[in-house]
């Protein structure tokens, strides 16, 4: 019996974490995003996600760890000093959950803590009194799943489809940084012609698309001399999420040996 009571204590205590921490971490993610707080017009279901997850690693762990060792405190407390009064073990933990501003110094954090608290004690309440009729708690569990996918949906489907990621995008990708071999080159497909010393070199910036919205970026260095003459070739694969190193062909010149 004793052990069903403490398994019962630990779902509960469990439960009231998890939809706490879900519906907290969905409201910061929400105020922090409206208006016009997201990162990008594009994908913000994705970035409802993202920051979600964030909020949840925070929020959870100091629910689990400090809130759970305050309420259990306080439910002993309340066992013996004031049993039938719920509404006075949600308001102490609510002024422990002012604790946080002493943690973090920071005034906000404390209010904050402290509605975390209330709504922690309110569902851990609630919880209880569902576990004392024999009345199931699944819903605590499928609500806030629920409400996560409605939010990531809703907002994914809300969201303005990507641009096409062009031939011209992908070159752009691949010329945008700097001090790199490949800063000379046009930042634009064609060819560009210089000289250094007796040798005269053609630069060229090529694409080509080898999938959808994939592109081969292929960077062509031409050089001469009265003597002599070659070519190297740098390429890489290009997309909207990642460059990598496709091809490399060096036969460098005379003047660049010497550097």
């Amino acid at each position: 019996m004793e052990i069903g009571k403490k398994n019962l204590l630990f779902l509960r205590k469990l439960t009231a974490t998890f939809v706490t921490t879900v519906f907290l971490s969905i409201l910061f993610v929400l105020v922090g995003f409206f208006p016009g707080g997201f990162e990008s017009e594009y994908n913000r279901g994705s970035q409802f996600i993202g920051w979600f997850f964030v909020y949840v690693m925070y929020i959870g762990l100091i629910i689990l760890t400090y809130g759970n060792l305050v309420s259990l405190a306080i439910e002993y407390l309340q066992r013996k000093f004031f049993k039938q009064h719920d509404w006075l073990y949600v308001l102490i933990l609510g002024f422990f959950g002012l604790g946080n501003g002493v943690l973090f110094q920071d005034v906000i954090a404390g209010v904050f803590g402290m509605i975390a608290a209330v709504i922690y004690g309110v569902f851990d309440k609630r919880i209880y009194e569902r576990n004392k009729k024999g009345q199931k708690i699944k819903l605590f569990w499928v609500i806030p799943i629920v409400l996560i996918v409605f939010c990531w949906s809703c907002l994914q489907i809300t969201s303005p489809p990507m641009p096409p990621f062009t031939k011209e995008d992908a070159v752009s990708k691949a010329t945008s940084g700097e001090g790199s071999v490949i800063g000379d080159f046009p930042n634009t497909v064609g060819k560009s012609k210089h000289t250094i010393g007796d040798y005269e070199y053609l630069r060229e910036t090529s694409v080509e698309e080898i999938g959808n919205e994939v592109y081969i970026v292929t960077f062509t260095e031409h050089w001469k001399n009265d003597v002599e003459s070659g070519t190297w070739k740098l390429s890489y694969k290009v997309d909207r999420q990642s460059m990598t190193l496709s091809n490399m062909e060096r036969d460098l010149p005379a003047y660049d040996k010497l550097h």
